[in-house]
């Protein structure tokens, strides 16, 4: 975590900086069906510059024809695109496919999509791509996307931390294996789990399971939301709207199950700007308070020091990546926004938290002034 004393330093304006790769998370719990979708996605013909990166034990799992072998970790599929295994630190491996990339040593690729372990929790891999400095120069998150079995999901969610973890990441959420039910049957199961979904990650689209290629293919070829774009990508990034009515609150006490009821998925709202001391030590404490508990957190910033200017900030677990700045605010609402997908911490935590270190940053701000005054 970025977490010092010095001034917080600017990111190169969006228009000079060279184009960062799009990235897309594919996760979702064993025999969710995730690769199934994948599979179907990467055989669209607009996904032939796409390099798939396996983070699973064993073999490659797409199931394609593998019709030349460009070195001993990467394959060529039968449309065009590349898969490779990862056999170590994936880090690493989005490093070496770069670098291979630019030294003409494979295929050009314009499109990065990660499929996870079903039994992974996907927050590692979020807190790599989003805070490793080299990574942040050459891939940018475009989507977490994240299966969820129909028929199953449901006691996977109730048995298993990584699945709870896997649906609140995500950016998109879809219902796969509804048309292993009847028709009114699939109905109701999906109105029950659109439910379920929403409570833990409002913010999130949740959708059936496409069955046309081509839309299925679009979601994988969707270049997202980049904050660092511009003030209307940062906006729609952040979808602070989707909490104005926060199903979290509606649904307290309701869920059979102790450990849903464990997420907490908000949005902080401050009207007052945050002095940039008083973010200092918050992005301190978000690493020793919530650490692996923090899920997910995003926000746009009114820092008092820079007016008009909001302050961008990403990260999952305890490490955030590099701050950002916009040059303007999105919108006319200048109030500091700040999604916070985090298990363990309840809402009020958090907030109390957040208005401690405010007037810890006051009064350290106060002490300075007297001690400057007196010199």
């Amino acid at each position: 975590m970025k977490s010092t004393d010095q001034p917080v330093s600017e990111t190169a304006d969006a228009a000079s900086a060279p184009a960062r790769i799009p990235l897309t998370l594919l996760t979702g719990f064993l025999g969710s069906g995730k690769t199934t979708l994948l599979n179907r996605a990467m055989r669209h013909p607009d996904l032939s510059r796409t390099m798939v990166i396996i983070n699973e034990f064993g073999a490659i799992s797409l199931d394609h024809v593998l019709v030349e072998a460009s070195n001993d970790s990467i394959v060529v599929l039968e449309n065009g695109c590349m898969c490779c295994t990862v056999r170590g630190d994936l880090l690493q491996t989005l490093n070496n496919v770069y670098d291979a990339r630019c030294a003409g040593q494979i295929k050009l690729f314009d499109r990065v999509v990660i499929e996870s372990s079903g039994l992974a929790d996907p927050t590692p891999i979020l807190q790599a791509v989003l805070s490793e400095p080299a990574l942040e120069r050459r891939y940018r998150l475009a989507l977490v996307i994240a299966s969820f079995d129909a028929i199953n999901g449901p006691t996977t969610l109730a048995r298993h931390d990584e699945s709870v973890r896997q649906i609140g990441t995500a950016d998109r959420i879809l219902i796969t294996k509804l048309d292993m039910l009847g028709d009114q049957a699939a109905l109701s199961s999906e109105s029950s789990h659109r439910a379920t979904l929403a409570r833990l990650n409002p913010a999130a689209r949740i959708a059936r399971a496409p069955a046309d290629q081509d839309e299925i293919a679009g979601l994988f070829s969707a270049e997202g939301y980049d904050p660092q774009a511009g003030a209307q990508q940062a906006l729609m990034w952040l979808n602070a709207s989707a909490y104005e009515h926060d199903p979290h609150q509606d649904m307290q006490g309701r869920c059979e199950h102790a450990h849903l009821q464990d997420v907490a998925s908000f949005c902080f709202v401050k009207d007052e700007p945050i002095a940039r001391e008083a973010l200092h030590l918050l992005l301190s404490s978000l690493e020793t308070n919530l650490g692996p508990n923090l899920l997910r957190v995003k926000g746009l910033v009114n820092i008092a020091e820079e007016p008009g200017r909001p302050a961008v900030i990403q990260g999952a677990q305890h490490l955030l990546h590099n701050l950002a700045w916009l040059e303007s605010w999105p919108d006319e609402d200048h109030r500091t926004r700040i999604v916070f997908i985090a298990q363990g911490i309840a809402r009020q935590a958090v907030e109390e938290m957040i208005a401690l270190l405010e007037r810890v940053a006051s009064r350290t701000a106060r002490a300075r002034q007297r001690r400057f005054a007196s010199a």
